[in-house]
């Protein structure tokens, strides 16, 4: 990857994290989140819960997808 295109990344990468907290998400599947310290989240619980570190942009896309451990979609945008 040349220095422009990690610089294009970047610049990506940011302005996904800060519409990613602009954005309110909720859990449609109960589930455990590995990433943050085994916290446990049930159906209809906001993500992420108050006082939880703020998910990468990457992690929303996993966990609102099916490509995640449980094979499930875990979280969705909220209305």
């Amino acid at each position: 990857m040349t220095k422009k295109s990690t610089e294009n990344q970047e610049i990506v990468d940011v302005k996904n994290e800060e519409e990613t907290k602009e954005k309110k998400y909720v859990v449609v599947y109960d589930f455990k989140d590995l990433k943050d310290n085994d916290r446990i989240y049930i159906k209809d619980d906001p993500y992420p819960a108050e006082g939880a570190k703020n998910p990468t942009a990457a992690r929303i896309k996993e966990l609102s997808s099916t490509k995640n451990k449980m094979k499930r979609v875990l979280i969705k945008e909220q209305d």
